[in-house]
Order: C-alpha cells, then sequence, then structure tokens
C-alpha cells in the first residue's frame, strides 16, 4: 500500500517570459526533500488540467502518492480539481515544512534568473483575514495558562482522550528537548461545551496558539489555512504577565506548546490535545 505524501505549491512568481506574461511555477517535493519537481507555466495556461500533466509526470518516475499537502488557499482548488481527477486525497495544512523550506531556497535563486522581475517577493506571505471572536455557544466555564515537563505529555497522549492531535515530529523527544523542560500550553475547563468545543477544534485545525498585547490584550489562536480566532481577551495585569512568560517558555522550547480541553479540573477526564509549535 502506498503511504507516501507529497507537498505541493502553484502560485505566481516575480517572473514573466519574453512576452511579459506572469509565469507560475509549480512545486512539487516530499517531505524529506528526496523528490523534487517544479515546472513552469505562463498564467494565461493556468488550469487544472496542466496540473494533471504535470503531476502525471512525477508520477512517471515516482509513484503517485495517497496525500497532496498543500498550505496557501490560492493553489488549494487548482490541486484539489488535478489531485481528484487522480484519485489523491488534498490535505489542507499550514505543516509544509519541508516545501516551505524549498520556497525560501528558490526566492534567492529568482534574483539571478533573466525572467526575473525584481519585485520584492515574501513566497510564503499569505493574505489573514482579522480574528474573528468565537461564538459564544463554544465558550468554555474558563481558562488559563499552564505548562507540562516535556516528559510528562507521552503519558498524556497515551490516555483515551477523545480528540488528540499530536504529530510525532513534535513529540519532545523527537525535538531533543529535555523531559523536565516546561512545555506552556492553554488549558480550557469547558464544563458543558467542552464536547463541543473540542468537536470545533478538531475541525477547525489549530496551527499555534499566540498572545497579542493591546488594548485589551487577546489570545489568539492561528488554525486551518489562514483562519484566525479570538480565544479570549484581558486587561488584567495578572494574566498579561502570565501571557509574557507563557511566550517566553515557548522560546525555550523551539515554540512547542499543547492546548488542552477538559470538562473540569479534576484531571479524570480531557475532551481534546493537541500539540502545537
Amino acid at each position: 500500500m502506498n503511504n507516501s505524501i507529497w507537498q505541493a505549491d502553484f502560485y505566481r512568481r516575480p517572473l514573466q517570459d519574453k512576452q511579459g506574461q506572469q509565469l507560475w511555477e509549480l512545486l512539487i517535493c516530499t517531505p524529506t526533500r528526496s523528490l523534487e519537481f517544479t515546472a513552469i507555466c505562463p498564467q494565461p495556461e493556468v488550469n487544472a488540467h496542466w496540473v494533471v500533466e504535470q503531476l502525471r509526470t512525477v508520477g512517471q518516475g515516482q509513484e503517485i502518492p495517497d496525500t497532496i499537502q498543500v498550505f496557501r488557499p490560492q493553489s488549494l482548488g487548482l490541486i484539489e480539481t488535478a489531485a481528484q481527477i487522480l484519485g489523491v486525497k488534498v490535505e489542507a495544512t499550514r505543516r509544509t515544512t519541508a516545501l516551505k523550506q524549498w520556497l525560501l531556497d528558490r526566492a534567492q535563486e529568482y534574483q539571478g534568473m533573466e525572467t526575473y522581475t525584481g519585485e520584492f517577493y515574501d513566497p510564503l506571505k499569505l493574505d489573514s483575514p482579522p480574528p474573528v471572536p468565537l461564538a459564544e455557544n463554544l465558550w468554555g466555564d474558563r481558562w488559563r495558562f499552564a505548562t507540562l515537563p516535556a516528559g510528562n505529555i507521552k503519558d498524556i497522549i497515551e490516555r483515551p482522550i477523545p480528540i488528540l492531535t499530536v504529530s510525532e515530529f513534535l513529540l519532545p523527544l523527537n525535538l531533543g528537548l529535555s523531559s523536565t523542560l516546561p512545555i506552556p500550553g492553554v488549558v480550557i475547563d469547558g464544563g458543558r461545551q467542552s464536547m463541543r468545543l473540542a468537536k470545533w477544534l478538531e475541525a477547525a485545525q489549530p496551527y499555534f496558539l499566540k498572545y497579542v498585547s493591546g488594548d485589551p490584550d487577546g489570545l489568539i489562536l492561528e488554525a486551518g489555512l489562514v483562519d484566525r480566532w479570538v480565544v479570549a481577551t484581558f486587561s488584567d495585569r495578572e494574566v498579561s504577565s502570565a501571557a509574557q512568560v507563557y511566550e517566553q517558555r515557548k522560546q525555550h522550547s523551539q515554540g512547542l506548546h499543547f492546548l488542552l480541553v477538559q470538562p473540569d479540573d479534576s484531571g479524570m477526564t480531557y475532551s481534546g490535545f493537541w500539540l502545537l509549535q
């Protein structure tokens, strides 16, 4: 059975052909970059059938994968349509580390090309909408900043948690983190809304939680491809101080943090747990 994954991006670049037409570039790689494929397409020829032909070209030397991961919303529709023709699943996810690093490498190369337009280009920039408050029917009873020793995370994820999202590469041991290092996180006591909130979060696909100072301060959830949600707002100095410590601890944990949703603070049952970075 084939369980391989490709990461793909298809979008316009700061390049143009001799006729002055904008050029689009398709990049395909595996998570280890053992496979790297590029193809250039003039903007008037951009369509799903062109993408299908390129995927078939890659497939002549490599088995077509089960899943193609896409992080850019503007690429998603075309790649989904092409993948559907080939019977391949598409996963919309920000976790395309190999592809994003390759895009950064490619951005440096464009400047040496004859077709380079000279414009400033950030290959990872996405237009994010302003954060939206969570619906009132999702609010739990209370929330707080918390920490877990890195060594305890393995014990938690071995418990029977209904909704559990933990990528193996994010496990503290695989990041080389000490078992005693405090991993920062946010705990939400959801009360009666606990499972409803956990199921909503599962669908929203949490990516990371960050503290944003302002008037008032806020806790923002980055989710999906470009979604942003206001988890909480606060003006209490003590909470703001805890939020600053939370961000400082993230710097020591390589950005690793967690989100835990539970019915109450008894520690007996959990509704959902996410390991984020």
